[in-house]
């Protein structure tokens, strides 16, 4: 148990960055290696902040050089991997997506059976599960009921790919004889400070006089705490290295949830952004049936242009779906598994969002000042 090391990927992104600040605190780990495509200024120096008797390093380069990967993984114990493209909305080329997310995900699986590193902590997504249509009902979901999309689009569809084959190379024998250890963690939709989409959410009300787009009016979800997804990785990592734990979260996925109230994408951004004046659009929508069967016929349209040109529908079946579904998952099995609680309460978690989102206001306004004349 003494003098570990941990390679995260996809260090620099939401998720990754908070999962290091935890890892940092861990006793004995000696090294943490950070690997992203890039890492920004801002993030350079918080990792620097946060050299302590861990030594961080950042390594900058890409999932799909395999080089790269061999390289990173060298003396590793444990591979957090979080690395991945996360488009629901299908802006991003399809080859792209399944490329970094599934083969991105075999590489390194590979690259840790080459350095014989023995245990690997996938981070996929509740979008594995599904729902499959809008009128589907996912009550407090949970792994025993062997959810799963049928959904093609590329992202539910690669992370799906992704995972299977991170539980399949459970048990997997390493170059040095020993085994390869995995497990999957099944978040819901991740929100907390930092996060692109509920800035981009912000900064497009704020463009259009305070007015909330519409996400998800219809949807019940519980959306999870990226502090308390961060804290799930850890406690995932203590258990797959502990001999006592580690037998029973094998090849195992786990859904990450907390208690931040049951609720629709909708009021959940209402709930953070109120407090600075941002609105939610109080006007008339299409019924969703008509949505739906409008996406369908774009979606279609772009199918038969595709020979000859890229046509980008504004809205697809797929997220239409999943932004109006009732789907919430149990975080039962990781709490009895993992000794997974979170660390966070709701409404901690709320007044550091809605702080962070006080930030993104104030930066607007400044933008604003330097424009006017």
């Amino acid at each position: 148990m003494t003098g570990w090391s941990c390679l995260v990927t996809g260090a620099g992104g939401f998720l990754g960055q908070r999962i290091i600040q935890l890892l940092v605190k861990e006793e004995e780990l000696q090294e943490i290696r950070a690997l992203d495509k890039v890492f920004k200024l801002e993030t350079r120096e918080e990792f620097s902040r946060l050299q302590t008797k861990t030594k961080i390093t950042l390594l900058e380069g890409d999932i799909l050089d395999a080089q790269c990967l061999k390289t990173a993984c060298q003396g590793i114990s444990v591979v957090i991997h979080t690395a991945a493209i996360i488009d629901t909305t299908g802006i991003i080329q399809r080859q792209t997506v399944i490329n970094v997310n599934l083969k991105g995900t075999q590489l390194l699986l590979d690259a840790c059976i080459q350095a014989s590193v023995p245990f690997f902590i996938y981070t996929s997504s509740t979008a594995v599960a599904g729902p499959n249509s809008y009128k589907e009902i996912i009550l407090n979901g949970h792994e025993e009921e062997h959810h799963e999309t049928t959904w093609t689009a590329s992202y539910p569809y690669s992370k799906k790919l992704a995972e299977k084959a991170v539980l399949a190379a459970n048990g997997s024998t390493l170059k040095n004889g020993d085994t390869l250890w995995t497990c999957s963690l099944r978040p819901m939709y991740i929100y907390g400070e930092g996060n692109p989409v509920l800035s981009g959410i912000v900064n497009r009300a704020l463009g259009n006089n305070g007015v909330l787009e519409n996400t998800g009016k219809f949807s019940v979800a519980n959306p999870v705490y990226v502090g308390n997804v961060a804290w799930a990785h850890i406690l995932a990592c203590r258990a797959l290295r502990d001999p006592k734990k580690a037998v029973s979260i094998q090849g195992q996925f786990y859904y990450i949830t907390d208690d931040t109230p049951h609720q629709s994408y909708d009021e959940l951004h209402n709930i953070l952004t109120k407090e600075w004046g941002l609105r939610p659009d109080s006007g008339l929508r299409l019924p969703l049936s008509l949505r739906y069967w409008l996406a369908f016929l774009l979606e279609t349209v772009s199918f038969l242009l595709s020979p000859i040109y890229k046509y980008q529908p504004p809205f697809s079946r797929y997220l239409l779906t999943v932004l109006n579904s009732v789907c919430t998952f149990s975080y039962k099995k990781a709490q009895r598994d993992l000794g997974y609680k979170p660390l966070h309460t709701w409404e901690e978690a709320k007044e550091k969002t809605v702080e962070w989102i006080g930030s993104l206001v104030e930066k607007h306004k400044g933008t604003l000042k330097k424009k006017t004349p």
